[in-house]
């Protein structure tokens, strides 16, 4: 069996290398693999291929929450669900002075890219008018990149984002359409797709991914990656569930550093030059794991501190990045 995963990692490394894209049933294959030299081989195949694919430039952003708490949806990880008591701040917008300043930071440190990200169904009305001034403000003043993740929002909606100046959206799919509705009922991944659309319409960039260690299998983490090529994202966030007090997922098993790793380099099989992006719950690894996963497959990240979980500083983050031979 170590043979025939290994050679099936070899002929697939191949074909990536040359161009090819892999189909459907060759990436599940690949995620099958259970020989501990068949899991080395996937890891060393994908630095091969995050060497020739990705881009050396580190793709850096940032992120404010700019609406906390108070979430009418159910989904099981996240600490900002009205359905649960975790105890998360609360409030309706951030304010824009301290949004402001934290983006002028983010702009001196070098960081690519600021985002605000909310908390709820979707943003509209007055709140939306509020957070596209404040991009539209933020990308005029401090030179920043804007993206933004605000819910579920309509063509329209949308459309007063893209004329502020932000031309990337944020929609994460979380997970394998098939496990999806074991961990949220209040929305599908249906309408997360419906918006990604509209947004492409448009003319935004898309980013969006996951989040992996709720219970999910390691097919269905393919299933993820094999089902965001429909949407074709230009970056891919992969975030590490840590598991919240208060919610449904408080108890999960925590996924293993190694596991961590292997979904990387499958990621890194099924999309050769996309942004894979570390994101929530990377803080639990040690530095090595996280430069052993820079060098497998992540060329972008959240730097700093995160939605609800803290994250890292950019200036220990900026070493890291350097040391895996990528420019920040």
């Amino acid at each position: 069996m170590e043979k025939e995963d290994k050679s099936l990692v070899e002929t697939a490394l191949r074909r990536v290398l040359s161009g090819e894209v892999l189909d459907e049933d060759t990436l599940y294959a690949l995620a099958a693999i259970s020989s501990e030299k068949g899991e080395n081989a996937l890891l060393e195949a994908a630095k091969l291929i995050t060497a020739k694919f990705a881009p050396r430039k580190f793709d850096s952003c940032s992120i404010v929450n700019a609406r906390s708490g108070l979430c009418s949806e159910n989904c099981k990880w996240c600490a900002q669900s009205s359905h649960y008591s975790t105890g998360c701040d609360k409030y309706e917008l951030v304010d824009a002075d301290e949004a402001k300043k934290v983006a002028r930071y983010n702009a001196d440190c070098g960081i690519g890219r600021f985002s605000l990200v909310a908390s709820g169904r979707a943003v509209h009305g007055r709140a939306l008018e509020h957070v596209c001034s404040l991009l539209k403000e933020i990308k005029e003043n401090d030179g920043i990149s804007t993206c933004a993740s605000l819910g579920l929002l309509s063509e329209d909606e949308l459309k007063q984002l893209y004329d502020a100046g932000v031309h990337r959206y944020h929609c994460n799919l979380e997970t394998a359409p098939s496990y999806f509705p074991s961990l949220c009922s209040t929305h599908t991944q249906t309408d997360k797709l419906a918006t990604i659309a509209a947004a492409k319409k448009l003319g935004f960039e898309v980013c969006s991914g996951g989040i992996i260690g709720m219970g999910e299998s390691r097919k269905q983490r393919m299933e993820l990656a094999i089902t965001l090529r429909q949407i074709e994202p230009v970056s891919i966030p992969i975030n590490v569930l840590i598991p919240i007090p208060g919610t449904p997922l408080e108890h999960a098993e925590p996924i293993s550093d190694r596991e961590i790793l292997l979904t990387v380099a499958l990621f890194r099989f099924a999309h050769p030059a996309v942004t894979l992006r570390f994101a929530g719950g990377r803080a639990r690894l040690s530095r090595e794991v996280q430069l052993e996963a820079l060098k497998i497959g992540i060329n972008g990240g959240i730097v700093g501190d995160l939605l609800t979980t803290i994250g890292s500083t950019v200036d220990k983050d900026r070493q890291l990045i350097n040391d895996a031979g990528y420019e920040f």
